[in-house]
């Protein structure tokens, strides 16, 4: 059976608030940056997830150790308030976000140079065909 385990950190990242989840399955940790305006309500979060998950861009895998061990429910409740007090993102999905920010660069860069060339593409076609209808007038 396939497990995933999803973590959202929201904090502020100067001027607006900033949401990362975090998603680590069998091939790895994913993680997938979210922008929000004014702070969001826990519920807000929520409700945004729910909605949009699916939808969410996540970067490529980085592959992390996955443990499953039993945890005391108090050493847990410690975890969560010190995973609280904590801002920022771990060190794993900052590579993970790093990898798709590179992932998105190279995409972005193909599409702008194929769109250069078919400009080019485009301007050369019309010259010729203006060569042709100067010579025809002849």
């Amino acid at each position: 059976m396939d497990r995933v385990s999803v973590s959202v950190c929201v904090y502020f990242e100067d001027p607006f608030w900033v949401g990362v989840v975090e998603r680590t399955t069998e091939e790895g940790l994913s993680a997938s940056k979210i922008t929000f305006g004014p702070e969001p309500k826990s519920y807000e979060v929520y409700g945004f997830l729910l909605e949009n998950y699916y939808r969410l861009r996540f970067s490529p895998a980085v592959e992390t150790a996955v443990k499953e061990l039993h945890v005391n429910p108090k050493r847990m409740q410690r975890k969560v308030r010190r995973q609280m007090e904590d801002r920022g993102t771990g060190t794993k999905s900052q590579q993970a976000l790093q990898m798709q920010h590179e992932q998105m660069k190279t995409e972005r860069r193909v599409s702008v140079k194929e769109h250069r060339e078919a400009a080019k593409l485009r301007k050369f076609e019309l010259k010729q065909q203006k060569k042709k209808e100067k010579h025809r007038g002849r």
